[in-house]
């Protein structure tokens, strides 16, 4: 109150003497915006979605896919191809993600587009549920036996895209499936979510248990490398970022 009445009385003396009015600096207001800014705390301690809903129409395929990271693994497909459904819904059950896709495609012609497009925008659906990945495992690694065939996965969430397929199938066709696609869904799944992942056939006969065990153990290596790590700040890599 001192410093005021001797800043007013001041000025008070300069507009008796030079008869110039000296604006009364004392008047400005500083608004207090410590009420509604948003903590600082708050924005860098922000927990990701890990949830993510994805559609991509072209003129050969329509997809949608909703998918929870931290599910419980319920899985429904509907893609046009019975047997590219059995495999993603049991990718779901033993990834313990929720995950809803439904597709149309130009079947009529052959179900490569449907089944590349399909690993598209499951990719994309992981990268937009991971987010900047921070917080999470990075890394995955799962083999899984079914009879005769024993497959393994290797998974790293690194922001770079890198496919080793090992998995030889001497048949052509398991039903009306072509086995050959299972490398085109892999290659455009791994592309767009911006990981390396390995796959590694230890052994197998049966072209449908050997499938069947690729999808089972890429499951458990996803859902091992997309696991938050509690002892984690930011993301797991020297560099500072897996983007």
């Amino acid at each position: 109150m001192r410093a005021r009445w001797n800043f007013e009385a001041r000025t008070g003396r300069e507009r008796r003497q030079t008869g110039i009015d000296v604006p009364n600096k004392s008047k400005t207001v500083l608004r207090d915006t410590s009420k509604t800014a948003r903590p600082r705390a708050a924005v860098e301690t922000a927990a990701p979605r890990r949830s993510a809903a994805v559609e991509r129409k072209t003129r050969e395929t329509s997809v949608s896919i909703d998918l929870a990271l931290d599910g419980s693994g319920r899985g429904e497909a509907r893609t046009g191809v019975p047997f590219l459904d059995h495999m993603l819904e049991s990718f779901a059950r033993h990834g313990f993600f929720d995950l809803t896709i439904k597709a149309a495609g130009d079947l009529h012609i052959d179900d490569h587009h449907t089944v590349e497009d399909v690993g598209i925008v499951l990719g994309r659906a992981f990268r937009e549920a991971l987010g900047d990945r921070s917080g999470i495992k990075r890394f995955g690694e799962a083999s899984v036996p079914l009879d005769e065939a024993v497959c393994t996965a290797i998974v790293d969430i690194s922001g770079r895209s890198y496919l080793g397929y090992n998995v030889q199938i001497s048949q052509e066709r398991v039903g009306n499936f072509q086995t050959e696609l299972v490398h085109d869904f892999m290659k455009a799944m791994t592309d767009e979510v911006g990981m390396n992942l390995h796959l590694n056939l230890v052994s197998g006969r049966n072209p449908h248990h050997i499938i069947e065990a690729t999808f089972k153990a890429l499951a458990r290596a996803m859902d091992h490398a997309t696991q938050p790590e509690p002892r984690l700040k930011g993301v797991l890599s020297t560099k500072g970022t897996l983007t």
